[in-house]
């Protein structure tokens, strides 16, 4: 008997177990005596109901006891929960040093020289970044414009683009292409990609075969569909031209103003993209590394294009929810394409994915996302340009990018809307109504 009453008690809290037995043996106490005439009738156990009636008991004394118990004054949940926090921060903090004291600053050290292809301000930027890096590295602008080699070299300034921003002394500027690129250990190129084609056609005899290019340049070329992995060792006439693409959400401005910035560089040579991480990264600017040359590629082509989408919603002043459904779906076009293309879906959701779309769509600075608010608000798209001193990727980007899309058969309604715009084949109000007129679909 006693063991059929624990195992009943066992249904409730540990501690009771001794009540539970007490309260069983007085309820089956010796009182209870049955004739000897009718002892066959009854069963030798308690029956279920005497059974229920115990471990109810015992429940309802545990109940009070529980509702009766004072919480203990010593416990403070505000400050065991901060301790916790303070832990996790303090692991945080270790493996960062740990990380930092084993990390490799050969390739600093042994590069001497890099050159810049491009005098506009992501190329200014990121040579002042780069001479930062170390006094004695030579940092060489090769720019086109003669006006502004020579402010370059007497002001210390790109007049054209950052005026009121001093270059370190470590940085001068060239016109002349052998210069720039002989005795280089790695190569910049910030060069538009509507016209690096055929500039790098016209310096790839001083190109060294061993040379890294660092592409600085998004979009795709419009009739050929090329990404910068392709232009450039096609144009240098030499496939194994070193490449890596750098990306992510950087403006110019913030990085001449020496902000915090995260970029990401892809390379499928997984100790060259190291190498260039090495090189390029410091307390104000983080690098990550990939080997998705693709992904890193593609979104930095296509959110050109949405920016300027983004910014036809700002110029007609259709909202917040507007614009929130505009650059969901966009990002979600792009990664239909990305992933067609064999992007991986990570990339497309890192930094050089919707980082840099949050930062082209929403932020005023991006040139593209200009392009469309003016466009939003009634503008010419030939008036725009010419009053650019900057050239807006998006603008040449979005008629290659329907064509890649046709290629692959993904659809993407806002991003051909944006081609249509820029064709002057749609206006910006008809595209709204159309866009909002498409079939109520599943969202995937």
């Amino acid at each position: 008997m006693a063991s059929i009453v624990l195992e009943v008690a066992s249904h409730c809290y540990s501690h009771s177990l001794h009540e539970t037995t007490t309260s069983t043996n007085r309820l089956f106490s010796s009182k209870f005596h049955y004739p000897n005439n009718n002892a066959s009738k009854f069963h030798p156990f308690p029956s279920k109901s005497a059974l229920f009636v115990t471990h109810s008991l015992s429940c309802a004394r545990i109940d009070s006891a529980s509702s009766t118990q004072q919480p203990d004054p010593g416990l403070d949940p505000t400050r065991d929960r901060r301790r916790v926090v303070r832990v996790a921060w303090e692991k945080l903090v270790r493996w960062s040093r740990s990380w930092r004291s084993k990390s490799n600053t050969d390739v600093l050290q042994r590069t001497n020289k890099v050159v810049v292809l491009g005098g506009g301000s992501f190329g200014t930027a990121m040579a002042a970044h780069v001479a930062d890096r170390k006094d004695q590295l030579e940092v060489v602008m090769l720019v086109r414009d003669p006006q502004v080699c020579l402010s370059i070299n007497q002001t210390r300034c790109n007049r054209n683009y950052f005026p009121d921003h001093t270059l370190p002394e470590n940085v001068i500027a060239t016109t002349d292409a052998k210069l720039a690129l002989t005795d280089a250990d790695y190569c910049l190129h910030a060069v538009p990609v509507q016209f690096s084609a055929a500039f790098l056609e016209s310096v790839a005899e001083y190109v060294d075969p061993g040379l890294p290019f660092i592409s600085l340049s998004k979009g795709l070329e419009l009739n050929t569909l090329r990404m910068m992995a392709q232009i450039i060792p096609q144009a240098l006439r030499n496939p194994r031209q070193p490449f890596v693409a750098l990306s992510g959400p950087s403006f110019a401005l913030e990085l001449m103003n020496k902000l915090p910035t995260a970029m990401v560089v892809a390379s499928k040579d997984k100790k060259l993209a190291d190498a260039v991480q090495q090189l390029l990264a410091s307390n104000r600017l983080r690098i990550s590394t990939s080997s998705d040359v693709i992904g890193v590629e593609i979104a930095g082509a296509l959110k050109n294009v949405l920016a300027i989408a983004a910014g036809i919603v700002e110029g007609m002043n259709l909202g917040n929810n507007s614009m929130a459904a505009l650059v969901s779906q966009g990002c979600s076009e792009i990664r239909w394409l990305a992933t067609k293309m064999g992007a991986k879906p990570t990339t497309i959701t890192g930094l050089s994915g919707t980082g840099d779309i949050m930062l082209t769509c929403f932020v005023n600075l991006s040139r593209n996302r200009t392009v469309g608010v003016r466009l939003g608000s009634g503008e010419k798209l030939e008036d725009i340009l010419n009053s650019m001193n900057q050239v807006a990727e998006g603008v040449s980007t979005a008629g290659a990018v329907i064509a890649l899309a046709q290629k692959y058969n993904v659809k993407m309604p806002v991003l051909t809307a944006v081609a249509r715009i820029i064709d002057n084949e749609l206006t910006p109000k008809k595209a709204v109504y159309e866009l909002m007129s498409l079939p109520q679909v599943e969202e995937v």
